[in-house]
């Protein structure tokens, strides 16, 4: 009988349509189990781990894309954005961590009973070439340094080099 409630399908045999919706006659919210603290204003969610992270409790690491049952709660805005309060409990020892969304950065925190897992970031600005659009086609690797055909490129651009160097120094004189 519970697989029938959960999908609505099940309507008792004392039940009239004027009563309003079947949810309200048992006296069961529509979410069940997921709006128990609804009333607090939280709401259970399924949530994934955007990032890996290493629990407070037991030190354990939570890897991204982990799945739990979260109590959502909204704790501010940033401007008209909503700013959202996961709360999670570690699956090894029970202990509970906090993440809230950053809407300013469009990102994840992790605020309590938990630290996220420290990966390098990937930028470009060792090489000083942030930001920059590289053209792919002139890239150059240690195969492409022996062909016939970059050889030729080469040759022709110290061709037009020269001619700038010479024309140069004919102003000059």
């Amino acid at each position: 009988m519970a697989e029938r409630r959960a999908t609505n399908k099940y309507y008792p045999p004392d039940w009239d349509p004027s009563q309003g919706s079947v949810n309200a006659y048992i006296g069961q919210h529509p979410l069940r189990d997921r709006a128990r603290k609804l009333n607090e204003g939280i709401l259970i969610v399924r949530f994934e781990l955007p990032f890996s992270i290493w629990c407070g409790g037991c030190n354990s690491l939570l890897s991204t894309g982990l799945r739990f049952n979260a109590e959502k709660k909204k704790i501010g805005s940033y401007y008209t954005t909503p700013v959202w309060s996961f709360r999670l409990k570690c699956r090894e020892c029970g202990h509970w961590f906090e993440i809230h969304t950053n809407p300013k950065d469009s990102a994840y925190e992790v605020v309590s009973g938990a630290r996220k897992k420290a990966m390098p970031e990937m930028s470009n600005e060792d090489d000083g070439t942030a930001g920059e659009i590289v053209d792919l086609s002139r890239v150059e690797d240690s195969d492409n340094k022996n062909s016939l055909l970059h050889k030729l490129e080469a040759l022709d651009a110290r061709k037009q080099r020269d001619k700038c160097t010479m024309e140069r120094l004919s102003t000059l004189q």
